[in-house]
């Protein structure tokens, strides 16, 4: 461009910025104002939108938790279940819960049918002589009131978030205090299901090249104090390696769907680890082609899991994602900004996740 265009052109910019002047007019956009908490998309493409109402095959959900306040609300959750397909589902005992395992069992006890028991880890005397009574409380819960497993553990940075009646502070997975319980648990057949850490961009700066910002700022997780993201997948790979004999499932993909050839290395590496896919809808149909390739993959390992209450559509969403080919669609109530895509996932991998994995696991181990 020669000088002459250049001149011309600059006089026209600054034309045009008077202009805008005189006439009163903004040069600020209408979408600056926007939020992107506000953000509440309209599909307008014309694509398939399927509804599933019941899923393909019989399901066992391998995550859940004791949602229900009353009597009534578990017959409805059962009548719930009934009609999207689910057999039953594994009420896990944590400290949100607020009654003593017996207790527990006992609310559900008339549907038993639905749910199976999975209890905590006592940590109340961390002596080797609580230890040892904790292992024999474990072997009671197993025996006299069906505990099928051990969860849901949690670990986001301070220890066993969710540890009831004993506080879980500073009490990580690969702690050596607790190796006699999980030994326990190996020995009477109890998966431990562990939740290890947030999904990765909550750790993340809260700015704006944060992928995930609008869910991560509500779940940012602070480790000044703490574990860290990689330390605390140090703990859990500690665990597997030095428990050959138990089983543990991790809870939601192990919060590892941004980096799913990194849950294949410790898949491969490990035979005693699972995973489910609880709560993690809108952390992975966002990558479809990746995750649909890994679900494939690792077939044999992977658990069907809810974790996200008692409502008929929240099942519905799940078999969308899992049984359809359909895309760019919203789920805006899971706290993401981003569209996602279903899996269409073949008949056979479907029949492992949602039922066979976990009755292998819950039985064929026995």
């Amino acid at each position: 461009m020669s000088k002459k265009s250049v001149l011309f052109l600059f006089a026209a910019l600054v034309m045009a910025a008077c202009n805008c002047k005189q006439t009163g007019e903004s040069t600020e956009s209408p979408v600056d104002k926007i939020l992107l908490r506000d953000f509440s998309p309209v599909v307008v493409n014309n694509i398939p939108v399927t509804q599933v109402n019941r899923a393909k095959y019989d399901i066992i959900d391998m995550h859940a938790h004791d949602y229900a306040s009353s009597a009534e609300e578990i017959e409805q959750w059962t009548k719930t279940m009934d009609e999207v397909g689910v057999l039953n589902s594994a009420i896990m005992h944590c400290s949100w819960i607020g009654r003593p395992f017996e207790e527990f069992v006992a609310a559900y006890a008339p549907y038993k049918d639905h749910f199976k028991f999975w209890c905590c880890f006592d940590y109340s005397d961390m002596s080797p002589e609580g230890i040892e009574k904790a292992c024999q409380l474990l072997e009671r819960y197993h025996n006299e009131l069906g505990a099928v497993g051990v969860g849901e553990l949690g670990d986001k940075g301070e220890g066993d978030t969710y540890a009831r009646p004993g506080d879980g502070k500073d009490i990580h997975i690969d702690d050596p205090r607790i190796k006699p319980l999980i030994a326990k648990a190996g020995e009477l057949k109890m998966p431990i299901s562990i939740h290890i850490a947030e999904p990765y961009w909550m750790y993340l700066p809260m700015d704006e090249t944060n992928d995930g910002l609008v869910n991560a700022v509500a779940w940012h997780v602070d480790t000044t104090n703490c574990y860290g993201y990689n330390k605390l997948m140090e703990t859990f790979e500690n665990a597997l390696r030095e428990n050959p004999n138990t089983i543990f499932i991790a809870c939601h993909y192990l919060n590892m769907t941004h980096d799913l050839p990194r849950l294949g290395a410790l898949l491969d590496k490990y035979p005693n680890m699972y995973f489910d896919i609880s709560a993690r809808v809108a952390e992975s149909a966002h990558t479809p082609r990746a995750t649909r390739e890994f679900l494939i993959k690792y077939q044999d390992r992977v658990l069907f899991g809810t974790d996200n209450g008692m409502d008929a559509e929240m099942y519905r969403n799940i078999f969308r994602v899992l049984e359809t080919n359909d895309e760019h669609f919203y789920l805006l109530e899971l706290g993401y900004h981003w569209a996602l895509s279903a899996f269409n996932l073949p008949d056979e991998v479907l029949k492992k996740l949602y039922h066979d994995n976990a009755e292998r696991i819950l039985t064929e181990y026995k």
